[in-house]
């Protein structure tokens, strides 16, 4: 299993569509007992939240965050937490839950 996500900061290797998370969005999470949460914020996020829990490498949770143009949108993501160069990295497959869409990310620990 990769190690704990706590206290660790991540970042979108790429920009999504407008309006969304982007390489500028900043994921601090936090990880206790199997279950996750993180704030973030960043590019066209004022606001977001996600919950969720951890089991092995895999996570799954829900989102949610308030847009510059002060709008909210909500989701579903399930990630595969890998290692690489020794900083975690996150492979993501996420749904809108709030409007259409989906699609696939990836978020790597920012190096300090």
């Amino acid at each position: 299993m990769a190690r704990s996500l706590d206290g660790l900061v991540l970042a979108p290797v790429a920009d999504q569509a407008p309006g969304q998370v982007g390489t500028r969005t900043r994921f601090t999470y936090h990880e206790q007992g199997g279950r996750i949460w993180a704030e973030y914020t960043g590019g066209d996020v004022v606001h977001g939240h996600l919950v969720g829990t951890r089991d092995g490498d895999a996570l799954d949770f829900r989102y949610v965050q308030l847009k510059q143009d002060g709008t909210t949108s909500s989701g579903h993501c399930l990630s595969t937490v890998t290692e690489l160069d020794g900083r975690v990295r996150l492979e993501e497959r996420w749904e809108w839950e709030s409007q259409e869409g989906s699609g696939t990310s990836v978020v790597e620990e920012v190096a300090s």
